[in-house]
């Protein structure tokens, strides 16, 4: 299977856990992309009852043109269920989130879900973190200088930046991209990084458990940890 074809096959499996009436928090990326796009056809084929709490503008006008509803976050009571992808998750459960720009809002969706499904195709799943670079997201006032104090935690810090200059999330904020190499203490880090005034968020997500739908061996299986197995 290609990477595209084991990023649907996961979100398939992951629209199972969908049930009529939930308050969903929808993802951004393209594993989750395949997800609201299978949702929707089973909203639409069982005529089930949802609606969806989008983390992005590019996913709530995706769901949208889907005819799913979308809701602001504050105008529900509560979100049932969080599906989104990774960009990498260890054994332990550290997970490296952020490479579609709105690891802030993902965060604050993840951690107010009473259940959360993470959806991976196999090239995501790691025993230490690292590999992919860290999202860090600051306001713009002194980007530089906080750049360069991530850069003294023994980071290479680089500007994300679009067509027309630096990218601005959702909530107008920069994404310093951190190459740190592995990381053996994400917790000790992530602390470490907000100590630094500017800094808004980071993309590790630790202490967001949830169900891990991934690829092994050219099977769809469901982990639950932490910690997990990417054995067979």
């Amino acid at each position: 299977m290609t990477q595209d074809e084991e990023k649907r096959a996961v979100a398939a499996h992951a629209v199972r856990h969908v049930r009529d009436k939930m308050i969903l928090g929808l993802g951004t990326g393209s594993t989750s992309r395949h997800f609201i796009q299978l949702l929707a056809k089973r909203v639409q084929e069982e005529r089930l009852t949802i609606a969806g709490v989008a983390t992005s503008g590019a996913t709530a006008e995706l769901a949208t043109q889907l005819s799913i509803e979308v809701r602001g976050i504050d105008e529900v009571e509560r979100i049932d269920l969080y599906v989104d992808g990774v960009d990498e998750i260890s054994t332990g459960g550290a997970i490296i989130k952020g490479g579609g720009g709105a690891l802030l809002r993902e965060k604050i969706v993840a951690a107010n879900s009473n259940q959360r499904v993470y959806i991976a195709d196999n090239s995501k799943l790691v025993e230490s973190i690292g590999a992919v670079p860290l999202p860090v997201e600051v306001i713009p006032f002194g980007h530089t200088f906080t750049g360069r104090r991530l850069q003294k935690l023994g980071a290479e810090a680089v500007l994300r930046t679009s067509a027309s200059g630096p990218y601005l999330t959702d909530s107008k904020n920069f994404i310093y991209d951190c190459k740190f190499g592995r990381i053996p203490d994400p917790a000790g880090l992530s602390d470490a990084i907000h100590r630094f005034p500017g800094v808004v968020e980071t993309g590790l997500f630790l202490g967001l458990d949830g169900v891990v739908v991934t690829m092994i061996n050219g099977s769809v299986v469901e982990r639950r940890g932490p910690p997990f197995s990417w054995e067979p």
